[in-house]
Parts: C-alpha cells; sequence; structure tokens
C-alpha cells in the first residue's frame, strides 16, 4: 500500500477542486457565496455574534425567512455557528467561524467594492443601453 505525502495530498485537491471543470462542487459553494445576502450577513457578523432579530435590523430588506435559510446554510458549510443559550426567552446567537473570518476580508472587499464603484457601474450602464 502507498502512501501518500501531505504535499502531494494538498497537490491532488488542486485538481480536483477546479471551479473551471463541470462537476467540480467548489461551482456550488461559489454559487452560493455570491449571494446577495450572504455577502451581508458576513461583514455584518464581523463585529461579534449577533442575534437573528439584530442581523434583520442591520440588513435592510431581508426577510426572516431568507435570512434563516441563510445563516443554515453558512453554518451547514461551516462558515456560521448557531448558540442557543437556555434562558426565557431563549436566546440565539449566530457568529463567524474561524473559516468564516478567513471569508470576511474577500467579502468586505467586495462589498466595499461595489460601494465605491457603483456610479461607474451607472455610467456604464447608461453608455450600453444607449447603444444602438
Amino acid at each position: 500500500m502507498a502512501t501518500t505525502s501531505a504535499a502531494q495530498r494538498r497537490e491532488q485537491a488542486k485538481r480536483d477542486y477546479d471551479a473551471f471543470l463541470d462537476g467540480c462542487p467548489t461551482r456550488e459553494l461559489l454559487s452560493r457565496l455570491t449571494d446577495k445576502w450572504v455577502a451581508l450577513v458576513i461583514p455584518a457578523l464581523a463585529s461579534g455574534p449577533q442575534r437573528h432579530s439584530e442581523l434583520a435590523h442591520r440588513i435592510a430588506g431581508v426577510s426572516q425567512k431568507m435570512l434563516t435559510q441563510t445563516l443554515r446554510t453558512l453554518e451547514r458549510d461551516g462558515l456560521v455557528t448557531r448558540t442557543v443559550t437556555a434562558s426565557v426567552p431563549v436566546r440565539v446567537d449566530y457568529a463567524l467561524t474561524p473559516l468564516g473570518h478567513e471569508l470576511f476580508p474577500v467579502m468586505v472587499a467586495i462589498k466595499n467594492w461595489a460601494e465605491t464603484h457603483m456610479d461607474r457601474v451607472f455610467e456604464a450602464r447608461v453608455q450600453y443601453d444607449a447603444r444602438p
């Protein structure tokens, strides 16, 4: 039985997870990460644990159902933890995991880029729409 080194396993993983290849599981993850609610929940949680209602207040326009769905998906992917504290009423807090904290700089950079460049995007849209 041949054993593989850690370096060989890392190289194999790089080959196995190529988002340009059809059927690669990273495509599903990329799809999830590019969801607008995910792009807002991750930066919103960066300041520390928050309750569902705090997140709903912070992220204008998100429905309770969509926020719950987004948090469950992020929890399943290991990016968010859900902590239940026995009290009256029960307290549920959501927080970024270490993996979620690694993702945070990327997500906040995209959010900041969008906020900074929105005027230029609007200009480009006007120019595009004015073409014959």
